[in-house]
């Protein structure tokens, strides 16, 4: 039941039964009116006020917000961040993502966000905190990740507030800009280097360029490819998993998305596939399914290392494709030894296997095949995705444009240029 409680004095029943006050040991120190109520889960809260019309008014106002559904404890933004994120029952407890999510939020909790916040008080966190702490983030990253740990922190302190521990998420402050950043076009890689650097490449992974520049597979998704997802007799490729590497180790899982797909195969690729299983024949590897504890799956993998494991990207980044980029003439070694603290080296990222998936959609897209069918191919949620992401490269639509518009509004004249008489 809510109440007032006076905690300077107390009413004593004396052994002949007249109550008397007594002060107590908190006489004349801190706050006197102790407001009292319950919470929405029957759990007694209390706030101390120097005067007992605040303390009565307190009350008044946490029964108006239960009765309208607006309660927030008022005591909830002194809960830590840290125990908001790490306890038992916490965000990071409850996150449902998938493995490689899970690992990129932890990196982001670990890295960015608890040492800035981790030990604060939800509620004590202001907006103008926040934007200190993303502009120290912008000075470390490049402005997409920052714009992405920003989000994530959004997200946590949005937990916060559906959880009644505060009213508002600092975060939603009009005050509080994302970082921007800074506009880039695809640049797909000429027919040449994409040959170069294939033929740069050991002839034991020459297939990973022609399985991505022809098939348009992610990295991870040419790494999982089984012999069993080929369909030699319709000519297509079932794309039904990818091999991830979560914590060092490998396992298998979906594709991005969670959306298996079909992509048309040539037949100059169905024969270069041919060719390599002839000369590397697949072979039989085991991985859990997409949980690193998850059951074991067996798949006979295209492309394995030479000790019959499936690749881990690290490896091959690092000594396979990177050597081939400058084997190829794409890079130097003082470009690939280039750093910019805490940040990816941007000039060599756009030269990373990704590059052979732009090349891929701009071959389609000059052939004329629709952005719905590509986005399709390349395993895109959002066709608006690839289009805003490959827009430029659509051949032709200024003359297209031109055409059309001629063809509405041209005026035909006779063959001796004379104008046309008007009919009566």
């Amino acid at each position: 039941m809510a109440r007032v409680r006076d905690l300077w004095f107390k009413t004593v029943t004396n052994p002949d039964g007249v109550k008397t006050r007594e002060k107590t040991a908190r006489h004349g120190k801190g706050k006197r009116w102790l407001a009292v109520w319950t919470d929405l889960d029957g759990r007694e809260q209390t706030q101390a006020f120097e005067k007992k019309v605040a303390a009565e008014k307190h009350i008044s106002l946490m029964e108006a917000d239960k009765a309208r559904g607006n309660y927030i404890d008022p005591n909830g933004g002194k809960k830590r961040l840290v125990d908001l994120v790490e306890s038992e029952e916490g965000w990071l407890s409850s996150l449902t993502a998938d493995p490689s999510t899970r690992e990129i939020y932890e990196g982001y909790w670990r890295v960015h966000v608890k040492p800035r916040f981790g030990q604060r008080e939800i509620g004590s966190i202001k907006p103008s905190h926040i934007r200190t702490w993303v502009k120290h983030l912008e000075k470390r990253l490049a402005k997409s990740t920052a714009n992405r740990v920003l989000a994530f922190l959004d997200q946590l302190l949005q937990s916060a507030v559906d959880n009644e521990l505060i009213a508002k998420n600092p975060c939603a402050s009009k005050t509080v800009q994302k970082p921007k950043a800074e506009p880039r076009q695809v640049v797909p890689w000429p027919k040449a280097r994409v040959v170069a650097v294939t033929e740069a490449l050991p002839d034991r992974y020459r297939i990973i360029a022609t399985l991505g520049a022809s098939l348009g597979l992610r990295q991870g998704e040419i790494f999982g490819l089984a012999v069993d997802d080929v369909d030699f007799d319709r000519r297509v490729i079932h794309v039904r998993q990818q091999v991830k590497l979560i914590a060092a180790k490998l396992l298998f899982g979906l594709p991005k998305h969670d959306r298996e797909r079909q992509v048309p195969l040539p037949e100059s690729v169905a024969a270069a596939l041919e060719e390599h299983l002839e000369e590397f024949p697949a072979r039989e590897v085991t991985l859990p399914w997409e949980e690193l504890d998850g059951e074991p799956v067996t798949l006979r993998l295209i492309l394995t290392s030479r000790e019959s494991k499936a690749l881990n990207r690290n490896y091959v980044n690092t000594y396979i494709w990177k050597p081939a980029l400058v084997a190829a003439g794409v890079v130097t070694l003082e470009d690939l030894k280039a750093r910019v603290p805490g940040r990816r080296n941007q000039k060599n990222r756009k030269h990373g296997m990704h590059a052979l998936r732009h090349f891929y959609a701009s071959v389609l897209l000059d052939a004329g095949v629709s952005v719905k069918a590509l986005a399709a191919y390349l395993g895109h949620q959002d066709p608006g995705y690839t289009l805003r992401t490959y827009t430029h490269l659509i051949p032709g639509s200024e003359s297209r444009a031109w055409e059309a518009i001629n063809t509405v509004f041209r005026r035909e004249l006779p063959a001796a240029g004379t104008e046309p008489e008007h009919s009566l």
